[in-house]
């Protein structure tokens, strides 16, 4: 029984088209009532690993307060964002949702501090990557199907989780430079020789969409969480960033009397607004000029199409120095940052040297694993961890565990 017509809203020529996708590793039957997108944004609103995001911070680690992001809520507002971008480009609204959605689920515990503690104590390993982990989880470790493991997602949606950055390989066939350093990690490597995700080509415009979008969220949010937290104040912000002062002097001037809350939010709002904008009016002009026939010529562009203009690109880097030099390497967030990874670290060597320390459906015939399959055996529990897990974790194999506030 083929899907109703009314499922299959008018898309543009360039938008990736579910019924023309390139199907499932696991063949399985159509759905009657969904398309392949829409039933692949289903299996991820529905794994393990979408709902454990719930308990995994973003910046702040095990923040004080109830109204500070968390990796699921940050999620959440990148789909809103990518789902908007997707409707005014004529794309194709579930995929881009779906990897809005997927887009953070091989994050670790404690965010970025986590993964980088996570990438060098399985540097000698292959290191760790949250896209490549993302990809194992829908394609290995996610464990709810009677017929594979992970989810059995489209081709669409498993190149946009691992392009929507841009190429992995150069024309030159040698690694682009996110990846120059120490390679395209063995994650990606393995599951591309099993069902090939055209790595040297750029992803669709769904997949960028999701990209800029989850740039805007964290824009918007760290600033919000920022001011939130007395980081530091609005005017510090207007002093450093043109587009802040900008916004700022509006909002004064038309509510001389707001309230610091709602002075924050009618900032922030402003900020994704503006950024959302120039987005649409961006991709629009590029999109024109490429006059893409099909998501084909997406991939062949050379470029990535869903972007900031030159002048809100200046912007964009402007917000992120001063979160950086604000937030992330903040005096009262720079030592939690420090004890987050060093619980990281512990728990890694005690998992690798004591793999029964784990429970046993991941410490099962950990003896017949070379000394780099028990590494990642290791990172994969550790990855998978909520923030109060990892601690919990931490407290039951250690005399002493920090105080992350």
């Amino acid at each position: 029984m083929a899907v109703a017509s009314y499922f299959y809203p008018p898309l543009a020529p360039y938008a990736s088209d579910s019924r023309r996708s390139r199907g499932r590793l696991v063949a399985e039957p159509s759905s009657p009532t969904r398309t392949e997108f829409h039933r692949d944004r289903d299996r991820i609103v529905h794994a393990t690993a979408f709902r454990r995001l719930k308990h995994k911070t973003q910046v702040f680690v095990a923040p004080e307060g109830d109204h500070y992001r968390t990796r699921l809520t940050h999620t959440i507002e990148v789909a809103q964002i990518a789902r908007s971008l997707a409707r005014a480009l004529g794309l194709d609204e579930d995929l881009a949702e779906t990897l809005a959605l997927a887009h953070d689920l091989g994050h670790t515990p404690f965010g970025h501090t986590g993964e980088d503690a996570l990438d060098e104590v399985m540097r000698p390993y292959g290191g760790f990557d949250h896209n490549a982990q993302s990809l194992r989880i829908v394609t290995r470790l996610e464990r709810r199907y009677a017929g594979f493991d992970g989810l059995n997602l489209s081709w669409e949606t498993l190149e946009g989780l691992v392009k929507h950055n841009g190429p992995l390989i150069g024309a030159d066939g040698k690694p682009t430079e996110r990846y120059a350093k120490h390679g395209i990690p063995v994650a990606i490597l393995e599951y591309d020789a099993l069902q090939p995700l055209d790595l040297a080509s750029h992803a669709s415009a769904e997949a960028q969409a999701a990209a800029i979008a989850d740039d805007i969220a964290y824009d918007a949010a760290d600033i919000d969480d920022g001011l939130r937290a007395g980081l530091f104040t609005l005017d510090d912000l207007a002093a450093e960033v043109p587009l802040a002062a900008e916004f700022l002097a509006e909002i004064r001037g038309r509510y001389p009397m707001l309230e610091k809350s709602r002075e924050i939010n009618e900032l922030t709002r402003r900020v994704i607004t503006r950024l959302v904008e120039d987005v649409i009016g961006e991709a629009g002009r590029a999109i024109a000029a490429l006059a893409p026939a099909s998501v084909e010529d997406i991939r062949a562009a050379g470029r990535t199409l869903v972007q900031f203009s030159s002048v809100i690109r200046d912007y964009d880097d402007g917000i992120k120095r001063f979160l950086f030099a604000n937030v992330y390497r903040h005096p009262r967030v720079v030592p939690i940052r420090r004890d987050a990874a060093g619980v990281v670290r512990d728990l890694f060597a005690a998992f690798f040297e004591h793999p029964t320390a784990m429970p046993p459906q991941w410490s099962a015939d950990v003896e017949l694993l070379d000394e780099a399959r028990r590494a990642r055996r290791a990172a994969d529990y550790i990855a998978g961890m909520t923030d109060r897990y990892a601690l919990d974790e931490h407290r039951r194999l250690f005399a002493q565990t920090p105080d992350l506030r």
